[in-house]
C-alpha cells in the first residue's frame, strides 16, 4: 500500500465530509441537547455513517447499475442539487437544521446527521467511484480514518460551541459554510452534466 495514495484519498474524503460544517451543526444543538447527548449523537451518527458509505463502496455500482439503472453522472447532478439546498438554507437562515421539539436523538443521530451530513452526497459518490483509483483497501481504511478524525474533531466542538454563541460568532460561521456548501453542490451538478455530455458524444 503506498502512503501517499492514501493520504491522498484521507484528505479528499475528509474534504467532502466538511468537519466544519459538522462542527457547526452539533455546536448549533447545544441548547437542546446536553454535551453527553450530543457525545452520543456525534458517536452513533459516525458509526452509521461508516456503515453506510461501506455498503455503498461493495454494492454502489450494483445498486445504480442492475437494481435502480442509474447512471453514475445522474447521481452526481442530483446529489448536487441537494447539497446546493442544503448550503442555501444555512446561509439563508444561519442554520442547517430545524428541528421538531419532539424528534429523538436516535432518529437524529441515523437522519440527517449520518445519512445526509457525514455519509452524504459527495462522500456517497467517492465510496463508490475511489476504488477505481485507490483500490477498496485504500478507500475503506481512508473512509474509516477520516471519519474518526472527522468524529475527534466535532466532539472537540462541543467544548468550544459555547464560545462561538457567546462571540456571536455561530450564525456568520454557518452562513459563510452555507456558502461553501452550495458552492461545492453546484460544481457536483456541473460535473455530472460534464460527464452526461461526455456519454453523449462517446
Amino acid at each position: 500500500m503506498e502512503i501517499n495514495l492514501l493520504v491522498s484519498a484521507i484528505v479528499a474524503i475528509i474534504a467532502l465530509i466538511n468537519p466544519v460544517h459538522k462542527i457547526l451543526v452539533i455546536s448549533s444543538l447545544q441548547d437542546q441537547f446536553s454535551n453527553k447527548e450530543l457525545r452520543y449523537l456525534s458517536t452513533k451518527s459516525s458509526l452509521t455513517a461508516l456503515i453506510i458509505l461501506i455498503a455503498f463502496l461493495f454494492m454502489g455500482h450494483f445498486i445504480f447499475t442492475y437494481v435502480f439503472h442509474i447512471e453514475l453522472y445522474a447521481f452526481r447532478v442530483t446529489c448536487g442539487v441537494v447539497l446546493f439546498y442544503n448550503g442555501i438554507t444555512g446561509l439563508q437562515k444561519g442554520s442547517f437544521l430545524q428541528l421538531d421539539q419532539n424528534v429523538k436523538l436516535v432518529d437524529l443521530s441515523a437522519v440527517p446527521i449520518a445519512m445526509l451530513m457525514i455519509a452524504g452526497p459527495a462522500t456517497i459518490t467517492a465510496a463508490v467511484t475511489f476504488p477505481e483509483h485507490y483500490g477498496k483497501l485504500v478507500t475503506i481504511i481512508a473512509i474509516t480514518i477520516a471519519i474518526g478524525i472527522n468524529l475527534l474533531l466535532v466532539l472537540i466542538a462541543i467544548r468550544i460551541g459555547k464560545l462561538l454563541n457567546r462571540f456571536n460568532l455561530m450564525n456568520a460561521l454557518i452562513r459563510i459554510n452555507g456558502l461553501i456548501v452550495a458552492t461545492i453542490g453546484a460544481q457536483m451538478i456541473f460535473t455530472g452534466i460534464s460527464n452526461f455530455i461526455t456519454t453523449l458524444r462517446a
